[in-house]
């Protein structure tokens, strides 16, 4: 009985204006373009998929299900620029069909550079999430899919969540399978789920593809290939980005008609079902331990950190950004932590990438910036000014000066 987990990530940034070393305003986000971008979102994706999903849960009685990580910093958007679209996300929790997972507020890195920040804010995430949709989260997703061994155990130890979420990296898997319940390395009571990355990105990626040997990708088709890991599998994890509807995949490629008719298609198959991540752990026993030592992500076929972390601009700006984290948080300044927690989503260093800037691809998506030269320097005077604010305000209390900080990835 295969069943299907679809995992949604609905994520959208606070870019930041256009701002110079002359520069002395402390608003340092793009009010007009984030508006119009939510909205522009909100208008081709959030809302049609949302009222879509409603539609098809009502349809099968409960039988269709999903789940969904929306970041802190999108929800914040959607409250001031498109409050229907959080109205649309309570229906769907409304329901009892829908799961909200946990993540880091921000959609930061700061797993990698400070655990203490990281915790913090996981913390505001589930309180977020408990005030907009009463649910507490089980289950755990890290920024794009950021994993390896020492994460789940600093989950587990949190004794909060029963699973966590991975990309199903071939190089981790080995001759196994993604379509199975395992366990992370040591960990006794964690479940760990694996993104099935073929099918997943046969939607996401591929679906309007017309030089793919399988175009056009009907529901029919596609549920055919879920019901022939019939023996081979329990689960197909389907992780994507929500935007993969209406916005990465354009409404006229037909992509809401397929998600409309996929439902009905899959469960034309009596051992065919859906379950949320939360169900999955529940019901499957663990095939095997996975040991991932090095650090991986969902990104690219390197499934690596370079996206955010692969030149020299990048390590530079995400280290400064890091080396004020003690210095801001002795002010006591609810602004200045705000909005040193605003620059450390993950976009803002996405942007600074140089590995695929030369072809012009999809990495571009929604990118400000004419070159990530530009974004590198846009983000440092952004960030000096943010230093200068923070010299100026006084200390909520003492702290000694403990010298440079020495500041290197984990794991």
């Amino acid at each position: 009985m295969p069943s299907v987990c679809f995992y949604f990530q609905v994520h959208q940034p606070l870019r930041l204006r256009h701002y110079t070393v002359f520069d002395k305003d402390h608003n340092y986000f793009d009010q007009y373009k984030n508006a119009a971008i939510c909205r522009k979102v909100a208008n081709k994706c959030y809302l049609p998929t949302n009222r879509l999903l409603l539609e098809l849960i009502r349809t099968f009685d409960g039988r269709f299900k999903v789940a969904f990580s929306l970041t802190g910093v999108l929800l914040e958007q959607l409250e001031r620029y498109c409050p229907e679209v959080i109205s649309t996300f309570d229906a769907l929790a409304q329901t009892g069909h829908v799961e909200f997972l946990a993540e880091t507020y921000y959609h930061s890195l700061s797993f990698l550079y400070s655990k203490q920040e990281f915790l913090e804010q996981i913390d505001k995430h589930v309180q977020t999430i408990r005030y907009y949709f009463g649910q507490t989260p089980r289950v755990f997703r890290n920024t794009e899919l950021i994993y390896n061994n020492d994460l789940s155990h600093t989950i587990e130890a949190l004794d909060r969540f029963d699973g966590i979420l991975c990309e199903g990296a071939d190089h981790v898997l080995g001759f196994r399978s993604p379509n199975f319940v395992y366990r992370p390395k040591a960990c006794k009571h964690l479940r760990l789920l694996m993104k099935n990355y073929a099918l997943s990105d046969d939607i996401a990626f591929r679906f309007s593809n017309r030089h793919w040997s399988e175009w056009p990708l009907t529901a029919e088709k596609f549920a055919r290939w879920i019901t022939q890991v019939n023996g081979c599998g329990h689960v197909v994890n389907l992780f994507m980005d929500y935007e993969t509807f209406g916005e990465h995949q354009w409404a006229d490629t037909g992509i809401f008609e397929f998600l409309r008719h996929l439902p009905a298609e899959i469960l034309k198959h009596p051992d065919n079902n859906f379950l949320t991540p939360s169900e999955v752990i529940a019901r499957y026993p663990v095939m095997d331990e996975i040991d991932v030592p090095h650090l991986i992500s969902w990104a690219d076929t390197e499934r690596d950190l370079s996206a955010w972390l692969g030149n020299a601009m990048q390590s530079s700006a995400i280290h400064e950004l890091y080396r004020l984290e003690k210095a801001i948080k002795a002010t006591g300044d609810e602004q200045l932590l705000a909005d040193w927690r605003r620059l450390q989503t993950s976009d803002h260093f996405y942007y600074m990438c140089t590995k695929w800037f030369a072809d012009g691809d999809v990495h571009k998506y929604f990118n400000p910036y004419d070159s990530p030269y530009d974004a590198y320097i846009n983000f440092m005077n952004v960030l000096d000014n943010l230093r200068g604010r923070c010299k100026m305000a006084p200390l909520a209390s003492p702290v000694p000066d403990s010298g440079p900080r020495v500041l290197e990835p984990v794991g």
